[in-house]
């Protein structure tokens, strides 16, 4: 299975183990649990409309964070990265303090290079390294793998 995949499938699972603690221990609309459901049994396009209507709904800013980036991860499980990558930017404009979105980033950016042009690879590891520095600083345990690389490329400071 390409290394990719496996990211992808990570990012998913994750998510999936992360947000049914949550949905049990924080307290959410009935439309946030109803969008989370249809995302975990990947009915893609069921969780994206119940997530925009959250939007629609929803006025606190950390909230609408986590929402966007809830759609963010549905456009990356889609394979639409442009779109994720915009998503994860407006969660991370409404709440900078989100390191999840800051790996996605980096993961998307990680899989251009594996899919893209040698003259812009330079480009996308610089910007894969910045998205995970910002990731490790938030949460300094976390993203061993991401630390592993940036210390191999010699882009850990």
């Amino acid at each position: 299975m390409p290394r990719s995949r496996i990211n992808g499938n990570f990012i998913d699972k994750t998510f999936t183990i992360v947000a049914d603690i949550l949905l049990r221990v924080i307290p959410t609309t009935s439309g946030e649990k109803e969008a989370f459901t249809y995302y975990r049994d990947g009915n893609y396009a069921e969780a994206l409309q119940n997530y925009y209507e959250a939007m629609r709904l929803e006025i606190d800013p950390y909230d609408r964070s986590y929402i966007l980036y809830n759609i963010g991860l549905i456009h990356t499980s889609n394979g639409e990265h442009t779109k994720a990558l915009e998503y994860y930017f407006r969660a991370l404009e409404r709440n900078p303090f989100l390191p999840q979105a800051f790996n996605n980033m980096a993961v998307i950016c990680h899989y251009a290079i594996q899919q893209g042009d040698s003259e812009m690879a330079e480009a996308w590891f610089a910007q894969a390294a910045e998205y995970w520095k910002q990731a490790i600083t938030l949460t300094p345990g976390n993203y061993i793998e991401a630390q592993n690389w940036l210390t191999i490329t010699r882009r850990f400071e």
